[in-house]
């Protein structure tokens, strides 16, 4: 079964070894028809230490390591835009 895969921004990287990554996901409201956003945060094993808030990354859904966190970095990304780094 393949693992799914998704990509957000980091909000917190306080906590060693776990990121917080903020996921935004769009859809379609059924009555109104307007698109609608919905946002979630997502606690992420970041072995290394690599990622900084702002960053935008991937993560990966993976077996539980904690009592928050079952998702691990894949991907370290860049910074988003608009933001100073």
């Amino acid at each position: 079964m393949p693992k799914r895969v998704l990509q957000g921004v980091v909000v917190s990287d306080k906590q060693d070894k776990t990121i917080v990554v903020k996921v935004e996901r769009r859809f379609t409201h059924p009555l109104l028809k307007k698109t609608v956003r919905r946002t979630k945060n997502y606690h992420a094993h970041d072995e290394n230490n690599v990622a900084k808030v702002g960053d935008v990354v991937q993560i990966e859904e993976t077996r539980p390591l904690s009592r928050l966190k079952c998702w691990a970095l894949v991907q370290e990304g860049t910074p988003a835009e608009g933001t100073q780094g």
